[in-house]
C-alpha cells in the first residue's frame, strides 16, 4: 500500500484541460479520457487504478477542440500578420536608414518582430498543452505589440494618402483589441511572476535610456537646420581694342556652412544692369536683365558640411557708354533638399527633358514657359516612412520669360501642383518634411563706369579678352 501512487485529476480549466497529478507531481494535462489514459501509462499507473476527481467525474470533459483550434489559428494569423511588416521594415532600416537613429530604430523593430514570432509558438502551446508556464504572457505581449503597431501605423498616416497599409492597420487594430479582451478574460497574464520593485526598476531604466537615445540621436539631428551660403563677386573686367562690349568675370559660389548634407537640385544666377537716371531727383527706372544661367554642375550633386562649389562666369555687356547703367548687379539662388531625410532612387542628372520632348510630356499643372525639367523618384529616410507616405518624386522646372526662375515640387506621382508664379516652392508641406529650401544669396553690385575704367586699363596693357562662358543664356539688352 505504501507504493500505491495517489492520482488526482483536477477541475477543468478555461479551455477544458484537466491537470493530472501523480503523488502531488504534475505529469500532464488531458482534454479527454483517452488522453488521460495515455498520460497515466507514461507515468506507470496501471489501468483500473483509483483516481480522485476534482470538479467533476470521468464524464466531465468540456474541451471543444474545434473552438480551441479556431482561436489558435486566428491568433497565429494575427501575430504573423504583425511580424511580417515588422521584419520587412526592420531589415530595411537596420542597414539602409539614412541616420544613426533610424538604424537603431530598425534594429529595435527587428527585435520586436522576433518577439512576435516567439508569440506564435507561445500561442500554439497556450491553446494546446500549456507545457510552458509563460506562454500566455508571451502571447499577451505579442498582442499588445500588435495593438501598438496598428495605432502607430494609423497615426502616421493621418494627413497622408489612403493606402493598403491603412487597411492593414485598421484590421490589426480590431483583431488585437478583440484578442486582448479574450486574453485578459482567460487570465493569460497570471503566469507572470516578477517582483514589483524589479519590474519598476527595469521599466524606469529602459524609459530613461530610450529617452536619452531619442533626444541625442534622433531629435537633435532632426531639428538641426542646414546652413547654406551663396553669393557672387565681381572680379576683373576687360575689352578688346576698339570693341563695343565689355567682358566681366563674376565669381559664383555656394557653401555648406552647417552640419547637414544636402542635395543641390538646381541653381541660378542673374546679372542685371541699372540704367542711369536723366535727372538726379528722378525715380530710377527698372533694371535690365543681361544674363541668366546655372553655376552648379552636375545637378543633383551632394554638398557635404564644409564643402564649397564655385565657378567663374564671364559675361558680355554690350555698349561702352558709361552713362548706360549706374551699376551692374548679380544675384544667386540655390535650391537644396536635406540628404538625411530622403534619397534619390534614380539618376537625377540624366532625367533632363527639354525642347520638343518637354512640350509633348506637358501635363495640367505644369508651369508655363518651362525650358527644361529634371524629375526623379525619392525614398524617405526610413522604410516606415516609405510605407506610410507612399511613393514620392521631386520635379524641378526651369521657367523662362521676362523673369526666369525655378519651380521645385515634391509630391506623389499622381498629384499635380497648382502653379503659382509668386511661390517658386509651392509645396510647403514638403518643404518642412524634406528640408526643401530656396537659398537666396546676397545681391552684390559694382558701378558700371568703374568696370569700364578697369576694362580700359586692361585694353591699354593689351591683355587678351576672355572667352565668354558657354552655359549662361543671354537676355536681350534694352
Amino acid at each position: 500500500m505504501a507504493n500505491t501512487p495517489e492520482v488526482i485529476v483536477g477541475a477543468p480549466e478555461d479551455l477544458g484541460l484537466r491537470q493530472v497529478l501523480v503523488d502531488g507531481k504534475r505529469v500532464g494535462k488531458a482534454h479527454s479520457l483517452r488522453e488521460l489514459r495515455r498520460i497515466l501509462d507514461r507515468a506507470g499507473v496501471d489501468p483500473g487504478h483509483e483516481i480522485q476527481w476534482l470538479g467533476g467525474d470521468s464524464t466531465v470533459w468540456p474541451d471543444q477542440a474545434w473552438v480551441r483550434r479556431t482561436i489558435c489559428f486566428f491568433m497565429v494569423l494575427g501575430l504573423l500578420a504583425t511580424a511580417w511588416p515588422l521584419f520587412r521594415i526592420g531589415m530595411s532600416d537596420s542597414g539602409d536608414a539614412l541616420t544613426y537613429g533610424g538604424r537603431i530604430a530598425g534594429l529595435t523593430i527587428l527585435a520586436v518582430a522576433v518577439l512576435e514570432v516567439l508569440a506564435v509558438g507561445a500561442a500554439i502551446d497556450y491553446w494546446g498543452k500549456r507545457r510552458w508556464r509563460y506562454s500566455g504572457v508571451v502571447v499577451l505581449a505579442g498582442v499588445v505589440i500588435s495593438l501598438l503597431c496598428s495605432a502607430t501605423l494609423l497615426l502616421l498616416q493621418v494627413g497622408e494618402r489612403f493606402t493598403g497599409y491603412t487597411v492593414v492597420g485598421m484590421v490589426l487594430g480590431v483583431w488585437s483589441a478583440v484578442a486582448l479582451f479574450g486574453l485578459f478574460k482567460c487570465g493569460a497574464w497570471k503566469g507572470l511572476r516578477i517582483p514589483r520593485k524589479i519590474a519598476i526598476g527595469v521599466i524606469v531604466s529602459t524609459l530613461l535610456a530610450a529617452a536619452n537615445l531619442a533626444y541625442s540621436q534622433i531629435y537633435v539631428p532632426y531639428v538641426t537646420t542646414p546652413l547654406i551660403q551663396s553669393g557672387a563677386e565681381f572680379r576683373e573686367s576687360n575689352m578688346e581694342k576698339g570693341a563695343k562690349q565689355v567682358y566681366v568675370t563674376v565669381h559664383l559660389y555656394v557653401k555648406n556652412a552647417g552640419q547637414v548634407p544636402v542635395y543641390i537640385l538646381g541653381s541660378m544666377y542673374w546679372i542685371h544692369g541699372g540704367p542711369a537716371s536723366s535727372r538726379p531727383a528722378a525715380k530710377p527706372a527698372g533694371t535690365t536683365l543681361l544674363y541668366v544661367g546655372e553655376f552648379v554642375t552636375p545637378v543633383g550633386r551632394v554638398l557635404n558640411p564644409g564643402e564649397e562649389v564655385a565657378q567663374d562666369a564671364v559675361i558680355e555687356i554690350k555698349g561702352t557708354d558709361p552713362h548706360k547703367y549706374e551699376a551692374i548687379k548679380a544675384r544667386t539662388e540655390v535650391y537644396v533638399i536635406r540628404k538625411d531625410r530622403m534619397k534619390m532612387t534614380e539618376d537625377y542628372e540624366r532625367s533632363l527633358v527639354e525642347g520638343k520632348r518637354l512640350k509633348e510630356d506637358c501635363q495640367p499643372g505644369d508651369p508655363p514657359n518651362a525650358e527644361y525639367r529634371y524629375r526623379t523618384g525619392i525614398s524617405n529616410s526610413s522604410e516606415i516612412l516609405n510605407v506610410t507616405r507612399g511613393p514620392q518624386r521631386v520635379t524641378v522646372w526651369r521657367v523662362g520669360g521676362k523673369e526666369p526662375h525655378v519651380v521645385v515640387d515634391v509630391s506623389p506621382p499622381g498629384d499635380r501642383i497648382r502653379y503659382d508664379g509668386k511661390n517658386p516652392i509651392a509645396n510647403e508641406k514638403s518643404s518642412e518634411r524634406y528640408g526643401l529650401t530656396q537659398v537666396r544669396g546676397t545681391m552684390v553690385q559694382t558701378p558700371y563706369p568703374e568696370l569700364l575704367e578697369k576694362a580700359g586699363s586692361t585694353e591699354k596693357n593689351e591683355s587678351p579678352a576672355p572667352i565668354p562662358t558657354p552655359p549662361p543664356t543671354t537676355a536681350p539688352t534694352q
